[in-house]
């Protein structure tokens, strides 16, 4: 393996930006001190005070005041907070839950879990580009039906949903409306102030922030159940030491971040998809050609294992992920390109090129030289090619 890594795989977890740390290390190795009162050790105000700068700085960034935005572990316990709390709150009006069945984990086991205490979920089939039919979603909303949860930008393969008119949909029937937005904050623009959406999901570590640290919106007067007892942090609503460090780290991760930056990510990804198309027959782009998150590239190479492509890439130095089963601890095909229409053999041939800050042209000339040359050498020997042909 070579010394320098080509990371595309952004979309799982990104590189921290050393500006990130650098903003974070005062408060790892010098202010140590949890955010007390304003009655308290100087340490402990100092502490508190740049929590709720980073907490300002975060929620402006959505449109919000201070007050409507708490800090989590991850998006993970975002997702469940919102999902459980409003469930839980709001069970003696109604019981009836709608999600999107290409969701990630957090949102689609999250719920699972809330059939399995009583709840009704409706998992809504999305369209061979991963959109959600507007028209379905409406006929859905029952008398009983209290939250709809349809993630913003697709994990896999980048489709963006029409939020705007989700949450105009879910306001004019009076049900709450959360959405998944791990992949597209900082990458693509949400105002609260013009869409009305209820709860929002974030995360620092897909935009060269830390890990563990996520967030929830949480739109004032938002009836929201507690899930995490002990102290009266967070509003009340997420008990814990808050991790100071990584808030700071979040908050400055979302400022490095431009128009800039993220036009020059979109213009990386396609100049991946168009070469790849151009250089390999026999393959397919998975989601919207333009509907999509501006890192996101999501391919099926036909004939071929995801397992194998990624593995060859990466004695190449090139790290990406694929949508086999083989590199999951569950024995299913990718549920994304399985509910986009999907069947295994597109599923296990489906590769993810997520970009980031830190990639360049020259990389992605030589992902796509390199994918070529995978694919003409594993074609040659895979069965799969021989079964089409017969």
């Amino acid at each position: 393996m070579k010394d320098e890594i080509i990371y595309l795989d952004s979309a799982a977890s990104s590189q921290m930006d050393k500006e990130v740390f650098e903003a974070m290390k005062p408060y790892m190795l010098d202010n140590f001190a949890v955010a007390t009162s304003d009655f308290a050790y100087s340490m402990g105000v100092e502490a508190k005070e740049a929590l709720n700068d980073a907490r300002e700085r975060i929620a402006d960034k959505l449109g919000a005041s201070a007050d409507e935005f708490i800090f989590t572990s991850c998006a993970t316990e975002s997702s469940n907070l919102a999902l459980k709390g409003v469930a839980e709150k709001l069970s003696e009006e109604g019981n009836h839950i709608i999600v999107s069945d290409i969701e990630d984990f957090p949102v689609l086991n999250t719920a699972k879990a809330l059939e399995k205490k009583g709840f009704e979920v409706t998992y809504l089939d999305v369209d061979g580009e991963g959109f959600v039919d507007l028209d379905m979603l409406e006929e859905s909303i029952g008398e009983d039906t209290i939250l709809v949860s349809i993630q913003h930008g697709n994990q896999e393969i980048g489709t963006l949903q029409d939020i705007e008119k989700i949450a105009e949909i879910c306001d004019e029937n009076d049900v709450l409306y959360h959405t998944d937005a791990t992949h597209t904050f900082g990458r693509v623009p949400i105002d609260v102030n013009e869409i009305s959406v209820d709860l929002i999901t974030v995360s620092a570590h897909t935009i060269h922030g830390p890990r563990g640290i996520g967030g929830l919106y949480i739109r004032e007067g938002t009836p929201l159940k507690k899930q995490m007892d002990g102290g009266f942090q967070e509003n009340n609503l997420r008990a814990g030491v808050e991790n100071i460090p990584a808030a700071i780290g979040f908050a400055k991760a979302l400022d490095l971040i431009d128009e800039e930056e993220n036009e020059r990510v979109r213009r990386l990804r396609d100049k991946l998809i168009e070469g790849i198309m151009n250089e390999v027959p026999d393959v397919m782009l998975n989601g919207p050609e333009e509907k999509r998150t501006p890192q996101n590239a999501n391919i099926t190479f036909h004939y071929v294992e995801g397992e194998s492509i990624t593995l060859h890439l990466d004695m190449r130095g090139i790290a990406v992920s694929t949508g086999s089963a083989c590199f999951s601890k569950s024995l299913e095909a990718s549920h994304v390109i399985m509910g986009i229409g999907g069947d295994h053999e597109r599923a296990h041939g489906s590769v993810r090129f997520t970009f980031g800050r830190f990639n360049s042209e020259d990389q992605v000339e030589e992902v796509v030289e390199a994918t070529s040359d995978i694919i003409r050498k594993l074609r040659d020997i895979s069965p799969l090619g021989e079964e089409e042909e017969e």
